[in-house]
């Protein structure tokens, strides 16, 4: 079965770099699968995870906004942050979704960011729904 090289990128470290049969990504027009030979794209990317199927095993990296490009055999996801399952701190997650929430509900105060009260709560749930 032909591959492709899955790297994701943040602007600390390279938090995953293996060859994949398939990468699953969301995009802002909707989710993509990504196969081999795939023709060339640029395509910014919502708050979630991005899935690589290996074999028929799948890995789900957390990844909070950025960018992907698409090569014939590669895959680059520039993302403001990423995150593997095991690295997740569910604790600092479950703190960080209940801070946004209770911003959310207080969306009366002018002093309340709303979308960035929600932007926070993505990324908090994309945490929470990687690690499982």
């Amino acid at each position: 079965m032909s591959t492709l090289l899955l790297e994701i990128v943040t602007p600390e470290r390279t938090v995953y770099s293996k060859d994949v049969n398939m990468v699953i990504i969301r995009g802002v027009e909707g989710e993509m699968g990504i196969l081999p030979n795939h023709v060339p794209t640029v395509t910014p990317l919502k708050i979630s995870a991005v899935t690589a199927k290996i074999g028929s095993n799948y890995e789900n990296i957390a990844v909070s906004g950025g960018f992907a490009e698409v090569r014939h055999e590669k895959v680059v996801i520039l993302a403001e942050s990423a995150e593997l399952p095991g690295e997740i701190d569910v604790d600092r997650a479950e703190l960080a979704k209940k801070r946004a929430e209770e911003r959310i509900r207080n969306r009366n105060k002018e002093t309340v960011d709303h979308h960035r009260a929600e932007l926070a709560l993505q990324r908090a749930l994309n945490r929470l729904n990687t690690r499982g």
